[in-house]
């Protein structure tokens, strides 16, 4: 599994904690994790495979407290993880666990089912869906248009100078793009260019697309008079690395509404779903996901997106049949989401997906 890059404190530091103080820190961040609420000495020195008193285990939180891994909310409360500390149990504790064979079953069915009766959009969505339902937080995912296949492109004039490119894609959707033309452009030159990308992308990605027009633009300019072969290349160009062919579907939000506890936790998923609704942010920090090999975790304000929110991604590249990123798949909650449970859960739903698209 590939995280973000840690970030703990010195090693320097690291190397005081003993066994023991590394066990009442494991302790104290399981049981924040499971409940959310600080955790006393006293209740800790309960939970604890050894022997301790509450007034030892009180030192060894203070100890902890001066490294940054923990803190206290107040005065007279126990002590809850920093995003520090979690990142160092991320890093360095966190033992990943399995999934149960009902969770797989029913992730790869739902998957399946999904690419029988829906498109591209229609399995992300899906996939993002059970994952929602499965961890009870926010589903994310991000992911290119370039997988599916093409079926038509038109050109229709609307102007002296401009024209509408239309392109048609097998699964039904339709991408309109406006593009600057020579007024001296003949009507006969939209139906040849037309013409010439049909022969040539139908049934192919956008990539193949994109590789079989580079490699054919000479012949291009040999074929087709210089006003057509400009209209073709500034037409296909126009769809090639577009913004708009990264799509963001969002599922499960009202999950984060459960369970909340006090008015702080009310407060930080109403700056979540403020951060969710920035597409850009969220598209971004997905991005950064899709530069890794396994699952990547955000905790945080170590990324900006959750500078107010102090909430956590946990996603994994998606990758077509031929092993090319595609996209990257996830989920967004609080800072005490089930890590052990999630990571490997995050990290199978990727790999049904891109089984299931690329048609492995």
């Amino acid at each position: 599994m590939m995280r973000s890059a840690p970030l703990v404190p010195p090693a320097a530091n690291l190397s005081l904690l003993t066994e023991r103080s590394r066990e009442i820190f494991r302790q104290l961040v399981d049981s924040y994790l499971a409940t959310g609420e600080p955790v006393g000495s006293r209740q800790l020195s309960r939970l604890l495979p050894m022997t301790l008193s509450p007034a030892s285990v009180r030192n060894v939180m203070q100890d902890l407290e001066e490294l940054g891994l923990v803190y206290s909310p107040h005065t007279s409360a126990g002590r809850l993880p920093t995003e520090l500390g979690l990142r160092f149990f991320v890093d360095s504790m966190l033992q990943i666990g399995d999934l149960e064979d009902a969770e797989r079953v029913r992730i790869a069915a739902g998957v399946e089912a999904a690419s029988h009766a829906h498109d591209f959009e229609g399995v992300l969505a899906e996939a993002t869906s059970l994952l929602s339902g499965l961890t009870r937080v926010a589903g994310v995912v991000a992911a290119t248009k370039e997988n599916v296949r093409l079926k038509q492109v038109d050109f229709v004039r609307l102007e002296p100078e401009r024209a509408l490119a239309i392109l048609v894609a097998d699964d039904g959707t339709v991408e309109n793009r406006v593009i600057p033309v020579s007024r001296d452009l003949p009507p006969s030159a939209l139906i040849e260019a037309a013409n010439y990308l049909n022969a040539r992308i139908t049934g192919r990605t956008l990539a193949e697309a994109r590789e079989t027009i580079e490699t054919s633009r000479q012949a291009a300019q040999v074929e087709l008079d210089q006003l057509t072969a400009r209209l073709v290349e500034t037409g296909f160009a126009s769809w090639a690395g577009a913004p708009s062919d990264r799509q963001l579907i969002v599922r499960g939000q009202a999950h984060l509404l459960e369970d909340l506890t006090a008015a702080a936790d009310l407060e930080r998923v109403r700056l979540l779903f403020a951060d969710l609704e920035t597409k850009t942010g969220v598209i971004d920090l997905l991005e950064r996901a899709e530069q890794g090999d396994g699952v990547r975790i955000f905790i945080g304000s170590e990324n900006k997106l959750f500078s107010l929110s102090g909430s956590s991604l946990i996603a994994a590249p998606l990758r077509d049949s031929e092993r090319r990123i595609i996209g990257a798949l996830g989920v967004i909650g609080p800072t005490r989401l089930n890590y052990a449970r999630i990571v490997p859960m995050v990290d199978y739903t990727a790999k049904v997906v891109a089984r299931v698209l690329g048609g492995a």
